[in-house]
């Protein structure tokens, strides 16, 4: 496993942030890449997150190898289910960082600042069935999945490829994930 440090996101990171969030491979399971212009509106969401809530989502850095290999951290959905308002942790990173950790480290770092420091009771995570790679994440970090909660995202019109999703929740009182 590499060693990965959390911090906010900085001005010098828009660049690379744009360019994963560009990347196909990265986007498979959402409805598109994102635009220059998307993707740091995307930035000004999560810096005004952190000022709103105090939490968000932290940039990866790797002291020595990267200054930016991605980001994990807690967010809020935008949109209504039958499991929000919620808080959910999640994770993006460069295609060259995949496989080494880093979303296991980041989100269980995430998941107990969570629990710890603000106190939560529950965290969820989603995605789309297909993604076998964060849906081992959620595994490894001791997150539960119950088919009967699985659930059409609303953002997504009918039919949609990417509409269906399967939702995983962990609650305080269980033991996060061993490493």
């Amino acid at each position: 496993m590499v060693s990965s440090f959390l911090r906010r996101f900085r001005e010098d990171d828009k660049p690379f942030f744009a360019a994963m969030n560009a990347d196909v491979r990265v986007m498979e399971h959402f409805p598109s890449t994102l635009t220059r212009i998307e993707s740091d509106a995307l930035l000004e969401r999560i810096d005004a997150a952190f000022d709103e809530r105090g939490f968000g989502l932290w940039a990866i850095e790797l002291p020595e190898r990267a200054a930016f290999a991605g980001f994990v951290g807690l967010s809020v959905p935008r949109f209504d289910a039958h499991f929000t308002p919620c808080v959910e942790v999640g994770w993006r990173l460069c295609r060259e960082y995949w496989g080494l950790g880093l979303a296991t480290e980041g989100a269980r770092a995430a998941l107990r600042y969570g629990f710890e420091t603000l106190g939560l009771e529950e965290i969820v995570s989603f995605t789309v069935p297909k993604n076998l790679r964060s849906r081992r994440v959620m595994e490894r970090l001791g997150m539960r999945h119950d088919p009967s909660e699985d659930f059409d995202h609303p953002s997504l019109p009918e039919g949609h490829a990417l509409r269906h999703h399967v939702l995983y929740r962990v609650r305080s009182r269980f033991e996060l994930g061993s490493p």
